[in-house]
């Protein structure tokens, strides 16, 4: 992560260093020439407020007065007639003056003035002429020098100034990319330990995730991810041992059994009865593996669901008449009734296998001479089905998980508990795969209601009892 922490940072840093150097570039250019106009127009202005005073005063007290303000000034003047003879001058610049007087096109100088001289970088001195105007007669001109030294130690100063700015700018720049980048890999390293973690198998993993953003909605994504392959681990260990146990118990039996069956000492009649419940036990395997096959294809989305529109009241009618005589045999009752004209979609198999599971947990953990009630009915734009017995009940406890694989509320798994543990999961792997939904209430002693949820339906009653 070290290397992804130092990729970072360069990238930042090439951007943002290229950024401050365009900024700082553009706005050392803008001072640069803001201070140079600036001198330019300050020495134009002083040569014009000297041509104001000799267009007041002319005479050789002032010109005398102007050359000596100039001397103690850093600037210089030379004062010329109309035809750009030298008159007065300030010390060692008559040298310099004469030769841009000279080149200089006096029909070209405006009455505000003009710069003549603008060569800063390869020049001694920069140079303005303003004419003298008397009587709206040109008079003479006066021409302010400066020497380009000045300024070249201005602009030098200005540079010192940038590149000291610059420095703190680049190393401020770093320190906080340092920062910002390792802010950034910090939690992509938790999130690639935790990975590691995962890989290997470890699913204890926890991030502390703060914020709302992309990297935060990633680490909680992570989080999500180790919580259900630690429930998946988890489940399946459970599933695991559930299946060993279930398939062990019926092994010992027919193997137990098997050994005494094959004893040639045994008689005929009790070699038949071991006979009978090793069939029983291969029966109740059987069972466990179909019910694992099932589970299996749901859990691989290869379960098919072929619906069809089928009339309720009708098939429910043929779900009675095949249970019937189970629930006759334990001198039980079975009561249906059922709204006319309801049509759903279901694949009629599949539900057939819901009900007959539903109905055989009724009959099998009811008591004698009670009744099984299945009522069918609309409730807004859903199909409600209620099966309700007057049972033994299921404790509060054990209502939440019933639907579990292999939850089994006889925690000793007893024999004679019947089933293996998968009926309930199934039915409500079918339901859900119909669009619909089942839950249970429950007392002890006193009956349960599967209640389960479907789509669409139409009113009327019909009634069946037995």
């Amino acid at each position: 992560m070290r290397k992804i922490s130092l990729k970072l940072g360069l990238l930042f840093f090439v951007f943002v260093f290229a950024i401050e150097m365009s900024l700082f570039t553009a706005l050392y250019v803008t001072l640069v020439d803001a201070k140079i106009h600036e001198e330019f127009e300050h020495l134009l202005a002083r040569g014009n407020n000297h041509r104001a005073v000799l267009e007041s005063h002319y005479d050789e007290i002032t010109l005398q007065h102007v050359v000596m303000m100039e001397s103690e000034a850093e600037t210089d003047v030379a004062i010329t007639n109309e035809k750009g003879d030298i008159l007065y001058f300030s010390d060692h610049i008559f040298p310099i003056a004469k030769r841009w007087i000279d080149q200089t096109k006096l029909n070209d100088i405006p009455y505000d003035g003009k710069v003549i001289q603008d060569n800063w970088k390869n020049e001694r001195y920069i140079a303005t002429a303003s004419p003298i105007r008397i009587n709206g007669k040109i008079t003479g001109y006066v021409y302010m020098f400066q020497k380009t030294s000045s300024i070249q130690r201005m602009i030098n100063q200005l540079k010192h100034h940038f590149i000291i700015a610059g420095m703190l700018s680049v190393g401020l720049t770093i320190i906080t990319i340092f920062f910002l980048s390792r802010a950034i890999t910090i939690p992509l390293i938790r999130m690639k330990r935790a990975t590691e973690k995962l890989s290997k198998g470890d699913f204890s993993v926890r991030l502390q995730v703060k914020g709302k953003d992309e990297l935060a909605q990633l680490g909680k994504a992570i989080q999500t991810l180790a919580k259900d392959l630690e429930y998946l681990k988890k489940e399946r260990n459970e599933f695991l041992a559930s299946i060993s146990h279930e398939l062990r118990t019926p092994l010992t039996y027919v193997k137990g059994y098997a050994d005494i069956a094959r004893r040639p000492t045994l008689e005929e009649e009790e070699r038949a009865k071991y006979l009978s419940i090793i069939y029983e036990e291969a029966e109740h395997m059987q069972k466990l593996v179909k019910d694992l096959f099932e589970l299996a294809k749901m859990d691989q989305h290869s379960f098919q669901i072929e619906k069809e529109p089928t009339p309720l009241c009708l098939f429910f009618k043929k779900i009675y008449e095949k249970m019937y005589p189970a629930f006759q045999t334990k001198n039980m009752s079975l009561v249906y009734r059922c709204d006319e004209d309801i049509t759903v979609h279901i694949d009629q198999q599949r539900f057939e296998q819901v009900m007959m599971n539903l109905l055989d947990n009724a009959l099998k953990y009811s008591h004698q001479g009670s009744t099984v009630f299945i009522d069918v009915r609309m409730e807004k734009k859903n199909v409600m089905i209620m099966i309700s017995d007057e049972g033994i009940g299921i404790p509060e406890a054990d209502l939440p998980h019933i639907f579990e694989r292999f939850y089994r509320v006889d925690k000793s798994r007893s024999r004679t508990g019947g089933g293996t543990g998968l009926g309930l999961a199934i039915v409500k792997e079918i339901v859900e795969a119909h669009g619909g939904s089942i839950y249970a209430t429950s007392q002890c002693r006193k009956g349960t209601t599967m209640i389960i949820t479907l789509p669409k339906g139409d009113e009327h009653v019909h009634d069946i009892t037995s």
